[in-house]
């Protein structure tokens, strides 16, 4: 179960994960070169998963899907835009069938050559617009106040319930592969499967981070040694309770510079903690796995439990913690609609934004 970092009461409203109140644009890692063997095709979609775009690109172009690459997967069911490579020899081809795709909700918005294919990863992020339904006028000073707190200090940036299936269990799969309770002959769909396992750990880790956070700053000082598995100094421990930020630093947590550079061991956590309200640096959690560098001291502490020593996969890190760029709102009074729109780096989620809101899970594609 998520927990989320603001201390509001729930927030009704309504999401429906359709085009017309979900809109995503890709922001690519960089512009096309202008030469080379390579296609870069700017694209939008309606309706239409990136798998499903793929399928229809492969047989209208002739091309094998292999030859095709992208940066990112994108939501079936919004307006989304991304980038995609092609090889070059199917220009004339992608010229010929833009009738067909267009009256497949399929639009070629631009393109330009480019010197190599695109890779899973090759985007900064996404920009985002959304319409939530059902607003009553007595919430919107309420959700003013939490979308400001979100504007100054982020937002938890777990896993979106898209990475766990329709029915939010597929890491169950991932963790009978893990333990060889269970065998998939298709090598991409395991790895799929295994990663969503390291994911719901990943989750377990931050709620549990945050809910230690929420602790850390309710319980009196002098109670604070009873109520937490903290082996830091005395002196630390107040540091520690003083932090400003919602997600509180421990000793030994791994930190990243934001939003790239290379991984690092909390050195002052007075300084630290100050460079993560200032937008410096953020805390990472652990994807579990083989050959990962581990965080000490009290932050071990807290994340052995989520570690399973039993994944052959090679481990990895991601941002406990994100920051929401050029966050803008308008509440539309007469419709009860509230409309957002936000930038977030890549791997992060939307409806992760919406549930931090909501101050409660999303359960399913269409409703809050």
């Amino acid at each position: 179960m998520k927990i989320y970092p603001y201390p509001h009461s729930p927030i009704e409203f309504l999401f429906t994960q359709t085009p017309r109140d979900f809109v995503v644009q890709e922001i690519p890692l960089y512009e096309a070169s202008g030469e080379g063997e390579h296609l870069m095709i700017y694209v939008r979609k309606k309706g239409l998963s990136t798998n499903e775009l793929l399928k229809i690109l492969s047989s209208e172009l002739s091309i094998p899907i292999k030859e095709i690459g992208y940066a990112g997967l994108k939501d079936k069911n919004a307006l989304t835009t991304q980038y995609l490579s092609l090889p070059k020899r199917a220009q004339s081809s992608l010229l010929k069938v833009a009738e067909n795709l267009q009256e497949k909700n399929i639009k070629i918005l631009s393109l330009a050559s480019h010197n190599n294919k695109i890779r899973i990863g090759h985007l900064k992020g996404n920009k985002f617009f959304i319409r939530l339904k059902k607003i009553a006028k007595s919430d919107t000073a309420k959700i003013f106040q939490v979308l400001e707190k979100i504007k100054t200090y982020g937002m938890p940036n777990y896993f979106g319930y898209q990475r766990f299936g329709k029915f939010g269990d597929n890491y169950l799969e991932g963790k009978a592969l893990v333990e060889k309770k269970k065998k998939i002959r298709d090598k991409k769909l395991s790895t799929f499967l295994i990663s969503s396992y390291q994911s719901h750990l990943f989750n377990l880790w931050l709620a549990q981070r945050i809910k230690l956070s929420k602790v850390i700053e309710n319980v009196k000082s002098k109670e604070l040694q009873k109520a937490l598995k903290l082996q830091s100094l005395p002196d630390l421990k107040q540091v520690i309770k003083k932090q400003a930020h919602p997600f509180k630093l421990l000793e030994g947590d791994l930190m990243r510079h934001y939003p790239y550079g290379k991984l690092f061991e909390l050195e002052s956590l007075e300084n630290e903690a100050q460079r993560f309200i200032n937008k410096d640096i953020a805390p990472c959690g652990v994807l579990s796995g083989r050959k990962i560098t581990l965080p000490s001291l009290d932050a071990l502490s807290y994340q052995e439990e989520f570690l399973d020593p039993a994944i052959s996969e090679i481990g990895s890190h991601r941002f406990a913690w994100v920051y929401v760029e050029d966050l803008e709102y308008r509440y539309i009074e007469e419709e009860a609609h509230l409309e957002l729109k936000f930038y977030l780096p890549k791997g992060s989620y939307a409806t992760v934004l919406l549930e931090t809101l909501a101050n409660r899970e999303i359960k399913g594609e269409s409703d809050v």
